[in-house]
């Protein structure tokens, strides 16, 4: 070690010196290492040095160098991308196309499990029901395509001429020798052979149309603010409807057109108080309407039977419950329901969820409920998302029609709403109310596809466009090489 060191060696602490001490034995070891000669001493002063760290923990099968994952992260990575699927822009596009086929085509075939026994009491052939549903299905499909593709400005200028027609339908229900009874209503017309028309279905479509045509252009004129602009003519025309459906005695489609009415002037900022008085004269009209009709008072009294009661009153009630209960998680198996031999009375129209439950359980009961649930959920993401005040009207009445309706429908089933005679949307048995539902989902999809993101994605996925994409990508390669 030179002299010049040695005093700055000794001031230092232990670890200079052992700094100072490996330096000067670096040679001598090489040498050693060279010449394969015994080190000697040399290896020794390593040890009285205690120049030698402590070995590091071993980890037990966990590397030290990688962190700890939080408690929890598969779910909440699995969350994160869940939420991040649902945020893409064709997500609400897919998801009402989807759950509306996936709806239709289970309703086809529920349809025709429920409806053979009730066919062959009638003398018809056990597919008779499915055949009609199946052409109702077929058209259906077309007028969705067909409402798909339609422009906004185009469904505009259909509400006025589709609301006019449909009153039109509705006031020759009520005349003689042309407007047809079924089960009591008075809300048919008779069109021939085996097919009949219920001008009230096409009447909600037609609410919505018209009603988020005129809020739409109030709201661009800034006159929304005024409660009489706001109620006039909507609240008019809803009410002419409403007349003209309790004409014939259809009390379920009164409620489902006095819900769209509702969701209407909620999307259009109505004040609490004229909210609260509108619902406030609907429900007295209601409570009217239903004491003085003894066949809707016993339908109240049906909520939560578990019994058919005097004169088997809660008949119809009590065995779709006894459907859902027999059928237990996944059901007696297609085609294999006892209600439907006669018990249930209306198996492949109102209480089609019954039959639902008793041949496919729980599994299936709550897959329907999912679709829907579904549907409904895309179609506020629908009306949430959008600039167009149209859009948004009409995208939110055609969810609370088909929400509303389903809701009213299967707690009828499950007891625990009076049985309102509503079909479950796009899966009960009638063409009347297949056409304008499959139509008003035409319309949904037509509005997710207007969405700009939504456009610029389903554009990316044309051919031209992406065999443009890849060649510009192509040209922009600085080696030249494909």
């Amino acid at each position: 070690m030179p002299a010049e060191e040695s005093p700055a060696a000794l001031r230092g602490d232990r670890s200079r010196v052992t700094a100072a001490i490996s330096r000067a034995l670096t040679p001598p070891l090489l040498a050693a290492a060279g010449s394969r000669a015994p080190l000697g001493p040399a290896l020794r002063v390593r040890s009285v040095t205690g120049s030698r760290r402590p070995p590091a923990p071993r980890s037990k099968g966990r590397s030290t160098g990688s962190p700890r994952s939080p408690r929890g992260g598969g779910v909440r990575r699995m969350y994160e991308q869940a939420r991040r699927a649902w945020d893409r822009p064709l997500t609400a596009y897919y998801v009402i196309l989807g759950a509306s086929l996936l709806l239709t085509v289970l309703g086809l075939v529920m349809v025709y499990s429920a409806s053979m026994i009730k066919a062959l009491e009638l003398d018809k052939p056990g597919t008779y029901f499915f055949r009609k549903q199946f052409l109702a299905a077929v058209i259906g499909a077309g007028l969705m395509a067909l409402a798909a593709r339609m422009p906004v400005k185009l469904h505009r200028a259909f509400a006025y001429p589709l609301l006019m027609g449909t009153v039109f339908l509705m006031v020759l229900v009520q005349v003689p020798g042309i407007g047809m009874s079924v089960n009591g209503n008075q809300n048919w017309i008779y069109l021939g052979g085996p097919f009949q028309l219920q001008p009230s279905e096409f009447g909600k479509l037609a609410l919505v149309l018209w009603g988020a045509d005129l809020l739409a252009r109030k709201q661009d004129k800034r006159l929304l603010t005024q409660w009489k602009h706001m109620l006039v003519p909507l609240v008019p025309v809803a009410f002419t409807l409403l007349g003209l459906i309790m004409l014939g005695g259809d009390m379920g489609t009164a409620i489902i057109l006095t819900a769209i009415l509702f969701g209407l002037l909620w999307l259009a900022g109505a004040p609490t108080r004229l909210f609260a008085g509108v619902l406030a004269f609907a429900g007295a009209i209601a409570f009217v309407l239903i004491k003085t009709s003894p066949n809707r008072m016993a339908r109240l009294d049906c909520i939560g039977a578990s019994e058919p009661g005097p004169g088997d009153s809660c008949w119809q009630a009590v065995h779709g419950l006894y459907a859902l209960a027999s059928g237990g998680w996944f059901g007696s198996g297609l085609g294999a329901s006892v209600e439907k031999w006669g018990q249930l009375p209306e198996p492949h129209t109102d209480f089609i969820f019954a039959i639902t439950g008793e041949e496919l359980g729980l599994a299936g009961t709550l897959s329907v409920l999912a679709l829907f649930a579904a549907l409904g959920y895309a179609g506020i993401r629908v009306a949430g998302r959008t600039e167009d005040p149209f859009v948004r009207y009409a995208a939110g009445g055609v969810t609370t029609w088909i929400t509303v309706q389903a809701v009213i429908n299967i707690g009828a089933v499950l007891g625990l709403l009076p049985i309102a005679g509503v079909p479950l949307p796009l899966f009960s048995y009638g063409g009347s109310a297949l056409l304008p539902t499959m139509f008003a989902v035409g319309l949904m999809i037509a509005f997710a596809r207007e969405d700009p993101a939504a456009k610029a994605a389903l554009a990316m996925r044309r051919p031209g466009v992406r065999w443009k994409t890849m060649r510009r990508r192509v040209k922009k390669r600085p080696s030249g090489e494909r």
